[in-house]
């Protein structure tokens, strides 16, 4: 899906600096379009495109990472509406950098970075900061992990769904 902002977030990558890898898990139909652009832009050699892996892999990919890129792209017909990566990303310490695209900005809040949509210059600024600041690093992988079990726990999920249906059964709105 075009819409995930996998092409700005190759656009984003030209130029910059640093010993940086990308890893894109995932089949679709834009994987042969994703290695041509990356051979384009000359960065094909710091792109690996592997295939899905089963969620059980998850958790231990992303402690592999040092920073999750969730570059999502705005369509009349489409927004990212919570962006799952990010909440198992921050669950497992590691620092996000998110669009504004959709719910994006409300699931990271202060334990992330994010940049306007489709803004690869913007995106590269966010990596170099990152890359930059360990300590930056360090501090939103903690906020990101505290964020999730204050806010994104199965409990707390459930609890918050069963307040809604108390309130709608007493009539309250």
């Amino acid at each position: 899906m075009a819409e995930k902002g996998l092409f700005v977030l190759l656009d984003a990558l030209t130029g910059l600096g640093g010993s940086w890898r990308l890893t894109l898990l995932g089949d679709g139909p834009l994987r042969t379009e994703l290695a041509t652009r990356a051979r384009v832009l000359g960065i094909d050699r710091r792109v690996t495109l592997e295939p899905a892996v089963p969620s059980v892999e998850i958790p231990r990919r992303l402690a592999r990472l040092d920073v999750l890129v969730l570059p999502s792209v705005t369509r009349p017909n489409w927004k990212e509406q919570f962006g799952r990566v990010l909440i198992e990303a921050m669950a497992s310490e590691v620092p996000v950098i998110g669009s504004t695209s959709g719910e994006i900005p409300n699931v990271i809040g202060d334990a992330g970075l994010i940049f306007p949509e489709a803004d690869p210059a913007a995106l590269r600024a966010s990596l170099q900061r990152l890359a930059a600041d360990p300590a930056l690093r360090a501090e939103l992988g903690r906020r990101g992990r505290a964020r999730v079990l204050e806010r994104f726990t199965h409990e707390r999920i459930a609890n918050q769904t069963l307040e809604v249906y108390r309130r709608m059964m007493a009539g309250v709105e």
